[in-house]
């Protein structure tokens, strides 16, 4: 019966079902049947395959939300920050401080002032590779970005992170100009989300090479200075125009840290940092291989200091004389001065070099040099000893006594009412009212001319011969001459007791050597503005005739004695003609020599500012010194000529010009002229008062308790031949020891033939 059994065939899906419900399983499959009355099960759950792209898709999505976000967020900010700046249609490029540029005669720069240090500079003025170094080193994409470069700012997030490079910063060369113009240095977020916005409005404003030329001109560079033209004058003695390739990398070098990297301070490192930017300027194409060699094997070099030089001493004196001039100064202006560059140069290093060598040995600490051409320029003007020390400017600002300095103006009264340089005068003591004026050796030689007692500095004849014409007309004469200090009237001021200044003592002088027109001493000639403009050009002024022409030369007669004879014989001016006077005031506390030729007048001053005394410094010592040594070389090659001669005569001189002149009409045809008339004489002369008509004097004395009163009256001393006495110094009551006197010397008048006395030389 099971054989005859009929088996259907199984196809596709049962086979399937029986491999799948039993033929691989132990258990017993159910029935068709009891299969299809069981309700179906759920098919177990299958886990689904993770998809690459899904997870880029929400990295993408989320990253896209984020900076929708953070732009949002970054906008807000730069809403919030933004609304704390100045209006945009208010914002403007602040105002650069003015310069101003003071030049000498000769076009040299001189000194700066202002709060920049220097003057701005256009960028077309500056060689190429100059501008270039910056950009190489500082902000390589300045010509592609808007003001924030978001590549430069990953780039240093990404050097700094990894320490590669150093240390570096975002900011762009515009970023770091708006910092400079508008914001503080201070480093936070609020700071820098305004630098940016700054940057993106100048960006908008200026033009790339207008930026470029704002930002040269407005960063710092260390020691004052503001500006590259400021830096380059300050670094390297020259203008930014005249900038060597190395140079220029050492300026561009120092914005990294201008205090550390001055190449005056740290060459090192400042030559370290310059051989970064040319290689930096060779990478980006801005100079060729040749070039970067070059100036890595010749690198820059500071120059020597120039900011501590006495011509800071000028520059300070014009800018108090440009008040003045043009009142206030609201832009760069450039100042032509009378100074000659040459002369101060030689002033400073006369004074400084005598003081260095034997200032210690005479007890002298400062000084002051002023000299100044006839007219009333000033050539050189030295206000002390070392300018970075003391700024002070003794020249225009000291008040000092000049001592016998001031003799000058007391003759030339005396001249003026009647007297001649052969005028005779009694040196001998005099007691005014307790006051006894001595000579420095405390010797009197009896009868005396004006011109000896002038040359050997007789304080008893000068004495006299103030009381005599009265001290208010001395002091008149002295102001008129060009003195503008106070001067006291009384009988002292014949031995230079009023104080002076060196600029006015010295400009008082100068009618000497002009022939009688009183000048007004200038430092300015012409001021411009940097684009050109006249502001100010002096003209020609002066005070007009103070002394009459006879006694311009009889006061020249005289004071060339001064260094012939008498106390300033160590005064060498070969080949010219000079005159002058010593002076040294009570106990040897300043000492003076005002000398002049045709060409120069020339003062100097020594002496401590705490009106100390020296060690015995005197008129005609070292003042002598540094006036020999200054204008030795500064009349060097100028065309010689004489002082101003007048037509008097003294009276040796007549006796023996009026047969010469009756010669000379022989052989020139003029035999049978009448002889020409003798020149014009002064005025007869009154007598001198005497000192002892206390009534004529007594308004003059001066008090109890001046400086000048000596010790009582040592008694009369015999009276001796000038000839044998050895010049004394003029010093009223120095009580010092008087020198001893020198034997065996020729007298003073044959030491010089006729023809040297009647035409000067020797």
């Amino acid at each position: 019966m099971a054989r005859g059994k009929r088996q259907e065939p199984r196809f596709g899906d049962e086979i399937d079902d029986e491999i799948d419900d039993g033929a691989l399983r132990a258990e017993k499959r159910p029935s068709p049947r009891s299969r299809a009355a069981a309700p179906e099960e759920p098919p177990e759950p299958v886990e689904p395959k993770r998809r690459t792209g899904s997870m880029i898709g929400a990295l993408f999505y989320w990253g896209f939300t984020l900076s929708i976000w953070g732009v949002v967020g970054a906008g807000a900010l730069a809403v919030y920050y933004g609304s704390q700046l100045p209006p945009i249609d208010q914002l403007a490029v602040p105002k650069r401080p003015p310069n101003i540029a003071i030049m000498g005669a000769d076009g040299e720069l001189l000194a700066n002032r202002g709060d920049t240090g220097g003057a701005a500079i256009r960028i077309s003025d500056l060689p190429p590779y100059l501008p270039k170094a910056f950009i190489a080193i500082e902000d390589r994409r300045f010509y592609f970005h808007w003001g924030v470069d978001p590549q430069g700012i990953a780039r240093a997030l990404l050097r700094n992170v990894t320490g590669h490079g150093g240390m570096q910063g975002g900011s762009t060369l515009t970023q770091q100009l708006a910092k400079n113009l508008f914001l503080t240095q201070e480093r936070t977020i609020s700071r820098k989300i305004q630098e940016a916005i700054l940057a993106l409005w100048l960006e908008h404003k200026y033009s790339k090479d207008q930026i470029l030329e704002l930002y040269l001109n407005r960063v710092y560079f260390g020691s004052g200075a503001y500006g590259v033209e400021a830096a380059s004058e300050r670094y390297f003695g020259h203008s930014a125009k005249t900038a060597t390739l190395a140079e220029s990398a050492v300026l561009a070098g120092l914005m990294k840290a201008p205090s550390k990297l001055a190449p005056d301070r740290n060459p090192e490192g400042a030559s370290e940092r310059a051989a970064q930017v040319i290689t930096a300027m060779a990478q980006e194409g801005h100079i060729s291989e040749a070039m970067a060699k070059a100036a890595l094997a010749h690198p820059a070099h500071a120059a020597k200091e120039q900011g501590a030089g006495s011509a800071n001493y000028a520059a300070d004196y014009v800018m108090d004389m440009l008040d003045d001039t043009i009142g206030a100064i609201d832009q760069d202006i450039v100042v032509t001065t009378t100074i000659d560059p040459r002369l101060q140069a030689v002033a400073e290093g006369a004074l400084k070099e005598e003081l260095d060598k034997k200032g210690a040995k005479y007890g002298v600490s400062q000084g002051a040099i002023v000299s100044i051409d006839p007219n009333g320029a000033i050539r050189a003007l030295v206000g002390g000893r070392d300018y970075s020390e003391s700024q002070f400017n003794r020249a225009v600002s000291a008040r000092r006594q000049p001592g016998s300095a001031f003799k000058p103006f007391v003759y030339l009264a005396g001249l003026e009412h009647g007297m001649t340089p052969d005028s005779v005068r009694e040196d001998a003591p005099l007691n005014i009212k307790g006051w006894t004026p001595e000579n420095y050796s405390h010797e009197y030689f009896g009868p005396v001319t004006l011109t000896k007692a002038l040359a050997l500095s007789l304080n008893t004849v000068a004495v006299r011969v103030g009381v005599e014409v009265g001290p208010k007309a001395v002091v008149k004469t002295a102001h008129r001459l060009g003195i503008q200090s106070d001067l006291q009237p009384n009988a002292s001021i014949a031995l230079g007791t009023s104080e002076v200044t060196p600029l006015e003592l010295v400009a008082a002088y100068a009618p000497l050597a002009n022939g009688g027109i009183g000048v007004q001493p200038h430092i300015i000639t012409r001021v411009k503005t940097a684009s050109g403009k006249t502001l100010y050009q002096r003209k020609g002024s002066a005070f007009g005739r103070v002394i009459e022409p006879q006694y311009v030369a009889m006061m020249n007669t005289m004071m060339q004695e001064t260094l012939l004879t008498g106390t300033a014989r160590k005064a060498s001016l070969p080949g010219w003609q000079a005159a002058g006077k010593t002076g040294t005031s009570q106990d040897f506390r300043d000492a003076w020599f005002v000398g002049y030729t045709s060409r120069l007048v020339t003062g100097v001053w020594l002496g401590n500012d705490d009106n100390s005394p020296t060690k015995k410094a005197s008129g005609g010592n070292l003042p002598v010194e540094i006036w020999s040594r200054y204008m030795t070389i500064a009349l060097r090659g100028a065309p010689v000529a004489g002082l101003p001669s007048g037509s008097w005569r003294s009276e040796a001189e007549e006796i023996v010009a009026k047969p010469l002149d009756e010669l000379i009409g022989i052989f020139t045809g003029g035999e049978n002229q009448p002889a020409p008339a003798p020149p014009p004489k002064p005025q007869k002369q009154a007598p001198p008062r005497p000192i002892q008509d206390r009534a004529a004097v007594e308004e003059t004395w001066p008090q109890e308790d001046t400086a000048t009163i000596s010790p009582p009256p040592r008694g009369r001393a015999s009276p001796r031949e000038i000839e044998d006495l050895l010049p004394p110094e003029d010093i009223p009551n120095a009580g010092a020891v008087p020198p001893p006197n020198p034997r065996g010397r020729r007298p003073a008048a044959q030491e010089r033939n006729i023809l040297e006395q009647l035409f000067g030389g020797g």
